[in-house]
């Protein structure tokens, strides 16, 4: 809670400097919303991100459980868990993993995909023409119709397949950084090995695979993440667009008669439509792309026995049959929709206030 207070004030800390740092730095680099939107959306991005994998973390243990074997079952896992000596410690068993991976790898995400998708919407790629190029958060054009739409994003307005696309490489790149992370987490979380410390796993990764041990399940991992990301940007935007439909406005008329431009909602609509748009996307791109998530898992966990993707997924489907597919779908499904909805409506959030305090300092430069 520390890193929102200190994530909220830092645009307004910034503002009250930005005459003098546009005195000081040359005139390149003289604008500070060069500066801003890279580092603001990695700060937003790393707290979102840390905050929901804390929480979440006996979720993610649960569903490592579940997918190490077919004979695993839920309440069984969750009773010898709660009837150790240390339950809480044990349920969030991993916590330190998983907030480097969740927290670097959201921070890397959101701030390369904020890059992505401001290039896609400045330079028309793959934007239809008949869609705005910038959300009502993020322009400062009048509008001329009689009413529109208010928006709950704060981010730009883009085609399909440009939410598709800019989710699946900014996820694709930011998880092969963290696929190292990830073995550890996989590793340290489940039954199946003993370590003591985080430490003697990296030993014994490195001693029995080496480096390229930890890039055990980069594909499966790739293959998931990729399309979920570009399907959950999809399908949250898509659900962002029609809940906002049921809330329209009608723009306060000029002196000259143009029409001022739609504002934005405010917290207590936006919020709610960010993150049930959150679940909705969740729900359907985990349920899609859960297959890859269960291989990945047993890859990660015995390599020597599974191998690669394609000899993974042929040995389980013929082994434990389609169903083993889909283990820990419930757990994955439930922990995704509350950290992606959470995640995503704290960004948001961050980034439209940011935005704002931003503008109201750059009146004070101009």
């Amino acid at each position: 809670m520390r890193v929102l207070f200190l994530l909220s004030a830092f645009p307004n800390h910034i503002s009250h400097h930005s005459q003098s740092l546009a005195l000081n730095l040359p005139p390149s680099t003289s604008n500070p919303k060069l500066i801003l939107p890279t580092a603001f959306h990695f700060l937003a991005g790393l707290s979102t991100g840390t905050l929901s994998a804390f929480l979440l973390q006996p979720a993610d243990l649960l569903k490592t459980r579940l997918q190490q074997s077919p004979t695993t079952a839920l309440l069984p896992t969750l009773r010898s868990i709660t009837s150790s000596p240390h339950p809480l410690r044990l349920l969030w068993r991993g916590t330190l993993p998983s907030v480097i991976r969740t927290g670097l790898g959201s921070a890397l995400y959101f701030s390369t995909l904020n890059a992505l998708r401001q290039h896609v919407a400045r330079s028309n790629l793959l934007v239809p023409p008949n869609i705005p190029l910038l959300s009502p958060a993020t322009t400062s054009q009048p509008s001329t119709l009689p009413t529109q739409p208010s928006s709950s994003s704060a981010l730009p307005r883009l085609s399909n397949i440009a939410n598709l696309t800019t989710g699946a490489i900014a996820r694709a790149g930011a998880g092969f950084l963290m696929t190292p992370i990830t073995v550890l987490k996989v590793r340290y979380e489940s039954s199946l090995y003993a370590y003591p410390s985080l430490s003697s796993a990296t030993r014994h990764i490195l001693r029995t695979a080496g480096p390229r041990g930890f890039f055990a399940g980069f594909g499966a991992t790739a293959i998931r993440d990729a399309p979920y990301a570009g399907l959950y940007v999809l399908f949250y935007e898509e659900a962002k667009r029609r809940l906002s439909t049921l809330y329209t406005i009608t723009p306060t008329l000029l002196p000259n008669g143009a029409a001022a431009s739609a504002k934005e909602m405010g917290t207590t609509r936006a919020a709610p439509i960010n993150f049930l748009s959150g679940v909705v996307a969740a729900v359907l791109a985990t349920t899609i792309t859960n297959p890859f998530d269960a291989v990945k898992t047993r890859i990660q966990l015995m390599p020597e026995r599974y191998g690669n993707m394609a000899v993974a997924g042929v040995r389980m489907v013929r082994e434990e049959g389609v169903r083993s597919l889909f283990g820990g779908l419930g757990l994955r499904m439930g922990r995704k929709a509350v950290s992606s909805a959470l995640a995503w409506t704290l960004y948001e959030e961050l980034i439209k206030r940011a935005e704002g305090r931003w503008r109201e300092g750059e009146k004070v430069v101009v």
